[in-house]
């Protein structure tokens, strides 16, 4: 076996470079419960940008104001990557896409239509060559308005190959520059993937005139191995999201493609243009923002990444590191949790901190952080990264709520009923309430019900610790959903019920907030 430190030899031309098309904010936000507000999109598409991604498809424009206003100021914003905004095949999503992405450096409309024999029969209720006149209409309506024109065949797995290559001769010929050929289901296996990337581009007569994509879903746990095929295959662009989040099962996750192919530079000769380093950030920030918690074996950015536990492996790692680990942790920003920070540290040290651990807040925001590190300093002995990276990121989330916690008791124990009071700051008043509950955090909910009515249902509540030991903070991740919509919000802190407070609180602020969103956008109309 090659040895890992010798095994990403160096690719010798650009024909090598693989562009890194991240759909978190697009993609990635139809993951149920993964809503994110303008603030955090903004937030990571400014994060993206600065670790090198190549297109940030930055939303969907005409699927709602907030997601053209989202799509427009990270037009405006990002100074380096492409942007895109995503359209149908249909004349109003393309102008609004082209409206978005106007101001961007290098603006690109992305379009779509299905190709599948069952999207055409079930869903689109078109025929072939209806399919094949709607590419070149809205493709050519496309290229009128960017230079920089991206066409997916919908569910391209399931299309018979002798009609997805009529269809890429189309949309090619019509403009496009970049042909995406996704697993939208998916369906397809790594043999089957590549081998339909080489057929295409060896059949169509203009295939060397665009850029082939891949954009792979993860339903069978093959999304990063159909990716890296499809590259074999001939594609140059990879289509994924950070974490690997996604509509059901996800996409291809951004981190392991892009380590795979720096890792496994002898057997997947390509490179990318992404700083690894900042991979682990980019992980804990888009998992802070949408309240995804990563799984603790999760390749490359988990939590249980790089850790040892069996003595057969400590021994080795104690011996030579590249016994058991074929990369280094530093190599993906992970380093190692300090013990330097506590209840004597001042305000500059925390702010060093905080950029160390890729944070930048503001004065207001920093100074609110600040007090809350003393606070948990003088709560726990030790305070980790960990610790404050769950602090900093519950104060973000906080911002803009309009609905805070102010103070919480509970009376519990093996004698019920369990009795909560709650003080909350509803829009500037501060309002207290009292409840019962079986239990002390129903008793927590049922008195926040009770000053902020809502006919939300409970769908998921699970509880972690950040660090270890019995002072560690709780971490609790709340999923409500209401009319079709499902949103998540965490909260931490060292008390797990305080902790579960303001999860709740979060996820109803999130709801509040969307229901709005969507009741002006109506008013509007």
């Amino acid at each position: 076996m090659t040895n890992a430190a010798t095994s990403a030899a160096a690719p010798v031309s650009d024909k090598d470079r693989v562009l890194i098309f991240d759909t978190t904010l697009r993609d990635g936000e139809q993951c149920p419960g993964a809503t994110m507000t303008l603030e955090e999109k903004l937030q990571v598409a400014d994060l993206l940008d600065e670790m090198g991604v190549d297109i940030i498809e930055a939303g969907f424009p005409i699927a709602s104001a907030g997601d053209f206003e989202a799509v427009s100021l990270i037009a405006e914003r990002v100074k380096n990557a492409t942007v895109a905004g995503l359209a149908r095949a249909i004349q109003a999503d393309i102008a609004r896409a082209g409206e978005a992405v106007r101001r961007a450096k290098r603006p690109r409309i992305h379009t779509f239509v299905s190709t599948s024999p069952i999207h055409l029969a079930h869903q689109m209720r078109k025929s072939e060559e209806e399919v094949l006149d709607i590419i070149v209409a809205t493709v050519t309506q496309a290229r009128n308005l960017v230079d920089d024109v991206e066409w997916s065949a919908m569910d391209a797995t399931r299309t018979p190959i002798d009609y997805l290559c009529r269809c890429v001769e189309a949309a090619i010929k019509a403009g496009a520059t970049t042909i995406n050929l996704p697993d939208t289901v998916g369906y397809a296996i790594p043999d089957e993937y590549r081998a339909m990337f080489r057929t295409i581009r060896e059949r169509v007569p203009n295939a060397d005139k665009a850029i082939f994509s891949v954009h792979c879903h993860n339903d069978l746990g093959l999304a990063v191995a159909n990716s890296l095929a499809g590259v074999e295959g001939g594609a140059r662009q990879i289509e994924c999201t950070v974490n690997g989040i996604g509509e059901r099962a996800g996409n291809a996750a951004l981190e392991e493609v892009v380590m795979a192919i720096k890792t496994r530079g002898d057997a997947v000769p390509f490179f990318t243009g992404v700083e690894t380093t900042m991979l682990t950030r980019a992980s804990k920030l888009v998992s802070a923002v949408t309240s995804f918690p990563v799984q603790y074996n999760k390749a490359i950015v988990g939590r249980n990444a790089f850790a040892h536990e069996s003595g057969i492996h400590q021994d080795g790692m104690l011996k030579n590191a590249q016994t058991y680990e074929i990369m280094t942790p530093e190599s993906v920003g992970v380093t190692k949790t300090s013990l330097v920070m506590g209840k004597h540290s001042g305000r500059h040290a925390f702010r060093k901190k905080l950029e160390e651990l890729g944070y930048n807040l503001g004065d207001n925001v920093l100074e609110d952080a600040f007090r809350r590190f003393k606070d948990l300093a003088d709560r726990k002995k030790d305070v980790y990264d960990e610790d404050i990276e769950a602090l900093v990121d519950d104060q973000i989330h906080t911002i803009h709520d309009r609905v805070k916690l102010v103070s919480l008791s509970v009376i519990a124990g093996t004698h019920g009923p369990q009795r909560a009071t709650i003080k909350l700051d509803i829009d500037g008043v501060i309002r207290t309430e009292e409840a019962e509950g079986n239990g002390p955090v129903d008793a927590t909910f049922n008195a926040i019900h009770a000053l902020v009515p809502h006919e939300a249902t409970l769908e998921l509540y699970q509880v972690h610790a950040v660090t270890e030991g019995t002072d560690a903070q709780a971490e609790v991740s709340v999923r409500l959903a209401a009319n079709g919509t499902s949103v998540t919000g965490r909260g931490a802190d060292p008390d797990t019920l305080v902790a579960s407070a303001r999860a709740y609180l979060s996820a109803l602020n999130k709801l509040r907030a969307r229901g709005e969103r969507i009741h002006a956008q109506h008013a509007a109309e």
